[in-house]
């Protein structure tokens, strides 16, 4: 049992730190309520799932080749640029709830998702944390085993993902309008910084910079 607790406080860990899908749940949460904050984080669970999947199999390695590498920068500059800017621009309009009526949840879902998945740095990220925990595991346990511990690593994505749409749900309800635009505009501002950075990257490996 310590065990699957000590995997689970990974997973939650590796969930914490701040980046471009903690950003979107928060933005989503303010203009959608728990749902939308909700969905945001569970695409990128799922993106976080295949990520750990291809490690498994050993695939991943074929994800880190420049051209491959290169592509997944470009799609993510493209893909976070584009939800940034259309952050920045429905912050100031009507209120919340003219808002959330308009968002989908599979929009919100697979906005999550997509960001994850073109995010060269999840990919690195799952390569080297996952790659050495599985490593680990694999020389002490058998297959029943690693895969329960890698379902505890899941596990503490999940509470992360519905702590931070709690947390989105109560600002949304206690914030005035004028802050909750704010937030928005930070969140797209953030979102833009993650998509011009990685647009960087991709330049540097293009151009040899």
């Amino acid at each position: 049992m310590s065990v699957w607790i000590s995997h689970f406080l990974l997973g939650l860990s590796l969930a914490a730190p701040i980046g471009p899908i903690n950003a979107a749940q928060m933005d989503r949460g303010l203009r959608g309520g728990f749902l939308h904050a909700w969905l945001v984080g569970l695409g990128a669970m799922v993106a976080d799932g295949i990520f750990m999947l291809l490690v498994y199999f050993g695939v991943i390695h074929f994800l880190n080749i420049p051209f491959m590498k290169t592509f997944l920068l470009l799609f993510g500059f493209f893909i976070l640029t584009y939800i940034g800017v259309e952050s920045l621009l429905t912050a100031g309009k009507a209120g919340m709830e003219t808002r959330s009526s308009n968002e989908s949840h599979v929009k919100s879902f697979s906005a999550g998702f997509i960001m994850s998945i073109s995010n060269p740095l999840s990919i690195l990220f799952w390569m080297g944390i996952y790659g050495s925990v599985l490593a680990d595991m694999i020389a002490k346990y058998e297959a029943k085993e690693v895969f329960l511990y890698s379902c505890a690593i899941m596990a503490g994505l999940l509470l992360w993902d519905v702590l931070m749409a709690i947390v989105a749900s109560m600002f949304r309800r206690v914030l005035t309008q004028r802050l909750v635009s704010a937030i928005s505009v930070i969140s797209g501002i953030s979102l833009i910084g993650f998509g011009l950075y990685f647009g960087y990257e991709a330049y540097r490996i293009l151009f040899g910079s």
